[in-house]
């Protein structure tokens, strides 16, 4: 898979049929969407091709409303994990500015799609709005395509509703620690790829229990509610079994993560680079004393727990 950061960098794409959007967490109903840009790619001998945001543009439009406290399922390096593994060719993160933003509908197909991309076909949904104050539509974008040699390709409105619904859905599942219901509608687990470092909280240590604290470096990750989940971790090409130990609230000033993963090597560097994934939950507590007491019981019980 190709990536780019930004129009600039594209290089030449064979008959490009295109698709914009977030794709967070890359769920089910986006396998969807790629599959049908896929299959259309196919007929024509082309290339696929996403163009997605960064920051999300809720975060730079509505940083007081709506895009405050959004965010992501993925970091963006997840993200391309993911579409890398779902087969896409090429993906386009461009970076969404307010100057960005009050581009024009026709110029946003005008000089990024058809003078940089030479697009083939667009795949969208049959509500889309694009370009400055969402002026553009699917009208718009049949004439454009006429007068550009494009073709629409539609994606029915109740299949883009339901990647709507399911992004939505996903995130709060989160939020509530509810992984095994996350998992349903992404199809995969919920992970976080992350770095460790050696050392976990002091507390733990002098209880016997050697945990590694968690560093995770995106600003905008989505991170389960306060609990102890079981967990199985990707590390130098092995997996291990561990929990993740989350305690810290939203009234937390720090984030406070740490893994005990008892069978891991001992770390190459300063900062090891791990794959966690979620499998279930075994305590979620908000309150502080009854939290601790329950990590505590999980890592004396750990040997007994089935994974």
């Amino acid at each position: 898979m190709n990536i780019y950061f930004g129009f600039d960098e594209v290089k030449k794409i064979k008959n490009a049929v295109v698709t914009t959007g977030s794709f967070d967490g890359v769920h089910l109903g986006h396998k969807l969407i790629l599959k049908r840009l896929k299959d259309t790619a196919q007929k024509i001998n082309g290339e696929t091709v996403l163009i997605t945001f960064y920051p999300h543009p809720r975060q730079v439009l509505y940083p007081e409303t709506s895009g405050k406290d959004l965010l992501m399922i993925n970091s963006r390096q997840e993200k391309i994990d993911l579409l890398r593994n779902a087969g896409l060719d090429n993906i386009i993160f461009v970076k969404f500015t307010k100057e960005f933003a009050s581009t024009s509908a026709h110029e946003f197909i005008k000089d990024y799609l058809v003078d940089k991309l030479n697009v083939r076909k667009i795949v969208t949904g049959i509500n889309h709005h694009f370009g400055k104050n969402r002026e553009g539509d699917i009208e718009e974008l049949k004439l454009l395509g006429a007068k550009h040699d494009f073709e629409l390709e539609l994606i029915p409105s109740q299949d883009i509703q339901n990647v709507d619904i399911s992004s939505s859905l996903i995130r709060e599942a989160i939020i509530q620690g509810q992984v095994q219901k996350a998992k349903i509608y992404l199809g995969h687990s919920f992970f976080i790829k992350a770095k460790i470092q050696e050392k976990g909280q002091a507390h733990f240590l002098q209880m016997g229990y050697k945990t590694k604290k968690l560093v995770i470096e995106e600003k905008y990750k989505l991170i389960p509610s306060c609990g102890s989940y079981l967990i199985l971790v990707d590390y130098l090409q092995k997996t291990y079994k561990g929990l993740c130990l989350i305690s810290y609230c939203t009234d937390s000033p720090s984030n406070l993560i740490d893994l005990y993963i008892p069978n891991l090597p001992e770390l190459q560097s300063e900062l090891e680079s791990v794959t966690v994934h979620f499998l279930r939950p075994s305590k979620i507590e908000k309150d502080p004393v009854l939290l601790k007491s329950a990590m505590i019981k999980d890592l004396i019980h750990f040997n007994q727990i089935e994974f």
